[in-house]
């Protein structure tokens, strides 16, 4: 048999055909932790029903055999599945989380220092990643800075629909929105925003918005931890998001970025969160 396959493949080249299989191997799958766990609110996309995956979870197993360019685990414990030894088998963790995750000291250090810093490997936070640690204990301020911004409030509930103003429509994870579109679903407003460390992405448009406000208010965003890439994005509190094409259209490519497939600038662009800063003063006050 494999004296009858090696005569196959020679006859093939010999007339100029290749067999893929003689010259490359199958692509390697972005490996993928996606941590759901809630230690606060427990939104209905993250949320198991006797003891099924939530929306999101499906969402995403689906969508890496989909695409073939990953494969996730989903986690409901971090207590188990968030430690170092489990960490070396994953390339991102995602985050869907809410509340103080029970994560020990070391394994934050290894998680920040090693696995992000050093190993060059990335995160992707949907919706509440910001409603995760945002306690005013100094002891959790590793993850405010990790993932930009904490939630503050959100007066854009779940049943209104918002508009947006793309900044960067060239990064990857933005192109399937475009440069303006609206979305139906809960969008926070920030505390601990600081954009001289982050590269935003996207934002309220308050000219467009049924509820305005008289300052910016960052939707999506984008930094560098060392050789680590962090992509962070506020949609996701509606299930039906994560069904919507264009979603999982940015999802795929912020997983082709955020694992160095594709590159991008992310330098921080405070000037444009000053400049949105104003325009929504003077949209908000129209």
């Amino acid at each position: 048999m494999i004296r009858r396959t090696l005569l196959m493949s020679l006859a093939l080249l010999c007339l100029g055909v290749y067999p893929v299989s003689l010259f490359a191997k199958e692509a390697k799958k972005v490996k993928i932790l996606f941590v759901t766990e809630s230690r606060g609110y427990q939104h209905g996309s993250v949320k198991r029903a006797k003891e099924k995956l939530s929306p999101a979870e499906i969402s995403m197993i689906q969508l890496g055999q989909q695409s073939g360019v990953f494969e996730v685990h989903c986690t409901q414990n971090s207590e188990a599945d968030f430690t170092p030894d489990n960490l070396k088998k994953y390339d991102i963790v995602m985050l869907y989380t809410t509340g103080v995750l029970p994560i020990s000291d070391s394994t934050r250090d290894y998680f920040l220092n090693t696995w992000l810093k050093k190993k060059g490997h990335g995160i992707i936070g949907f919706h509440s990643a910001t409603d995760t640690y945002r306690t005013k204990d100094p002891k959790h301020q590793w993850y405010r800075e990790l993932i930009g911004g904490t939630f503050k409030a959100h007066p854009w509930t779940a049943n209104g629909t918002v508009a947006f103003t793309v900044h960067d429509p060239q990064f990857p994870a933005m192109k399937p929105f475009g440069k303006e579109f609206e979305w139906k679903d809960e969008i926070y407003e920030y505390d601990n925003w600081v954009p001289e460390n982050v590269h935003v992405l996207m934002s309220i448009n308050m000219a467009k918005s049924k509820v305005k406000r008289p300052y910016h208010v960052p939707v999506a965003w984008a930094r560098e931890w060392g050789k680590g890439r962090i992509y962070y994005n506020n949609l996701g509190h509606r299930p039906e998001t994560w069904t919507n094409k264009v979603f999982l259209d940015s999802v795929v490519a912020a997983v082709k970025w955020v694992s160095g497939q594709i590159d991008a600038d992310v330098s921080p662009n405070p000037e444009v969160s000053k400049a949105q800063h104003e325009k929504s003063k003077k949209d908000a006050a129209k």
